[in-house]
């Protein structure tokens, strides 16, 4: 049993066996039969995002067309956790980011 794992591994057959053949089918079903939410990150996220609030806040990114002209700290917790999908989300504070002319083009919020 441990020759035949070790020939599976090191992938040792030739290329004309039905071994190699079997290997590369077994290859593709999993290529092709493999759900698609194994390999996806909305999975993933929930728990990293956790992982990250334990260690200090994070910075995100709101545009003004969603916010209005001149938001305040209600509007911008209800854009943070719309974006973030969180509703336990917090706002420690943000600031207008402007381009050359003064215009907002987004509002940097710090969220924990």
């Amino acid at each position: 049993m441990g020759r035949i794992l070790k020939k599976i591994v090191l992938w040792s057959y030739g290329r004309t066996t039905w071994q190699y053949d079997i290997l590369c089918a077994l290859i593709l079903a999993f290529v092709f039969l493999t759900p698609k939410s194994w390999f996806e990150e909305s999975e993933l996220k929930p728990v990293l995002l956790h992982h990250n609030v334990s260690l200090g806040a994070k910075k995100l990114l709101l545009l003004p067309q969603n916010q209005g002209p001149n938001p305040d700290a209600q509007e911008i917790l209800k854009g943070a956790r719309i974006a973030t999908s969180r509703p336990e989300v917090r706002v420690r504070g943000w600031r207008q980011m402007l381009d050359a002319d003064g215009t907002v083009v987004a509002y940097e919020v710090d969220i924990e």
